[in-house]
């Protein structure tokens, strides 16, 4: 097979079949959704997976472009002959942070979807004769006029109009640092969305699409025939590639690149269906740059992710094994935002499992890939403990850990808890706690890219964390000093035996080692205890398994 340009960033389905680019072919999904019961459908994905890109192929597949669907699923299936008046509008773009950029946005789009319509001498005639309807009242409004545009292009063609809403979200979240503004967008795309209620004889179809799942009742109130597709088995695969599309679409670009390293990196999202699906914007990048690298996550992680996580205290080890009810998913609302529905919905966090637990469904959470897990990780170290210096103690972590220096750790463990601002110290009473220290370590590990278990369950209980490297295996319990902590440290570090502290006692005393026991593999354990006014290590004891 001869390489192909690769569709980096592009999200026009025109452009993709013209100029000859890889395509991964979802027109199976827009027949099927042609063929569901339903009218008015929702999607929730993480952004850059290929949500425009859909809306895009729905567009043209409506308006009967039949040239650009040649050799694909749908063709044969669709009745050309049948084509509808689609009116798309996106919220990609703008500042939604200022007052009025919303209902700006709405009625540039609006006026451009109104002249695209516009009659010729054909169509003014045709009005003359059917007589044109009286404006209705509210005209002026948003609602009012996307509700004339939809009645006006249904007369006018004589066929329902398809209506396709990209990133219908993103003036609420935009500005959910800003609250009442994010409400006040919040009520103004209720207005606009309730049109389609309204105007739901006009409408053969709806698209809505998004990064986020507001409620039916703050977002979509009175649109009950809203099909929520965002966790249906048969359409998970509706974004995003699987391991099927990178043998049969993508093979001139896998030689030289390890499998099992493209799918640590990229692949493991899951929305219940049987496969789990590839970051399609990593794995692009990826085949273009050809270095393993957090592609998807350099593209931007909101703050206010961050902020939320950190404001909560969600400890990053908890993150890797999170469980969540349905209703918990379901929901995401400007008054009551939830980190794991945040994290969820916005690609940090995917569904590993799900169980009935009486007469409800729980979900389990973890991070879908390596990408994921180290580039929040470093968005999480970076509020957790800033400082400039970090990569430099970094790489002086990574040698000492490849070279199985265990009592090497200590060093830069130490360097980088003394680049902590001690005015963070005292502005945060999270610091107090070891959840928070557990977090410190567990985000500079992972930030490494480290193969890292927090709170990983043994016969005997939980381990705080597991990092293994190579044939090393490095095993940690973080404590809180008590006061005879210094008294203990100090000895350490003199002549005399010491006795063994808290921490390192924890894990001889349940034998956490017996679960990572392997030929050829050492396993180090480290005893790590924080001093509760110094905020610093006054204890850090090693010893073989």
């Amino acid at each position: 097979m001869d390489r192909r340009r690769l569709p980096v960033g592009i999200q026009t389905f025109r452009e993709i079949r013209d100029e000859g680019c890889y395509y991964v072919d979802k027109t199976p999904y827009a027949r099927r959704l042609a063929d569901d019961a339903g009218k008015h459908y929702f999607l929730s994905r993480p952004r850059r997976f290929g949500k425009s890109l859909f809306v895009d192929t729905l567009k043209e597949l409506y308006e009967g472009a039949e040239g650009l669907f040649r050799g694909l699923a749908v063709h044969d299936a669709w009745d050309w002959s049948r084509r509808h008046p689609v009116v798309r509008l996106s919220f990609g773009a703008g500042n939604f942070k200022r007052p009025d950029e919303l209902r700006a946005s709405a009625l540039r789009q609006l006026d451009a979807a109104e002249r695209r319509a516009a009659p010729g001498p054909l169509g003014r005639l045709l009005d003359a004769v059917r007589g044109r309807l009286p404006e209705p009242s509210g005209y002026d409004s948003v609602p009012g006029r996307f509700a004339a545009l939809l009645e006006t292009l249904h007369r006018r063609t004589g066929r329902r109009v398809v209506v396709l809403v990209d990133e219908y979200d993103k003036p609420i979240l935009d500005a959910l640092d800003e609250p009442e503004r994010a409400k006040a967008n919040r009520d103004d795309l209720r207005g606009l969305y309730g049109t389609l209620k309204d105007c739901d004889a006009h409408v053969e179809l709806s698209f809505i699409t998004g990064v986020s799942r507001f409620s039916k009742v703050s977002l979509f109130s009175g649109l009950n025939n809203l099909v929520d597709l965002t966790l249906d088995p048969d359409y998970s695969a509706i974004c995003g590639y699987t391991d099927a599309d990178l043998d049969r679409v993508f093979a001139p670009e896998l030689p030289g690149l390890d499998r099992d390293e493209i799918r640590a990196w990229y692949d493991g999202y899951g929305w219940l269906g049987e496969e789990k699906v590839y970051n399609p914007f990593g794995l692009l990048k990826l085949f273009r740059s050809r270095r393993f690298e957090a592609h998807w996550f350099e593209t931007g992680t909101p703050r206010f992710l961050v902020d939320t996580l950190i404001r909560r205290g969600v400890a990053a080890p908890d993150l890797d094994d999170v469980h969540a009810s349905e209703a918990l998913l379901s929901e995401f609302d400007v008054d009551a935002i939830a980190p794991e529905a945040l994290l969820f919905q916005t690609g940090y966090l995917t569904i590993r499992g799900e169980e009935r637990r009486g007469g409800r469904t729980v979900y389990r959470l973890a991070y879908p890939n390596r990408e994921v897990r180290q580039g929040l990780s470093e968005s999480l170290l970076d509020r957790l403990a800033p400082d400039p210096r970090r990569e430099r103690h970094a790489a002086r972590l990574y040698d000492v850990l490849a070279a199985g220096d265990a009592a090497g750790v200590e060093a830069p463990l130490r360097a980088l808890l003394a680049g902590i601002p001690h005015d963070w110290h005292r502005r945060n009473e999270i610091a107090r706690y070891e959840g928070y220290w557990a977090s410190v370590f567990y985000a500079h590990f992972a930030a490494l890219g480290l193969d890292v278990a927090a709170e990983d369950a043994t016969r005997r209980g939980r381990l705080d964390l597991a990092v293994r490297l190579g044939t090393h295996v490095y095993l940690f319990e973080f404590k809180m000093a008590e006061p005879s902590a210094s008294v203990r440290a100090a000895s350490a570090r003199g002549s005399s035996p010491a006795r063994t502290g808290p921490a390192l006692a924890q894990l001889k005393e349940r034998g956490y080692a017996d679960k990572y026991r392997a030929p050829g593999c050492a396993i180090h354990l480290i005893g790590v205890e924080i001093g509760a006014e110094s905020r610093d290590i006054v204890t850090f004891e090693t010893e073989l398994a």
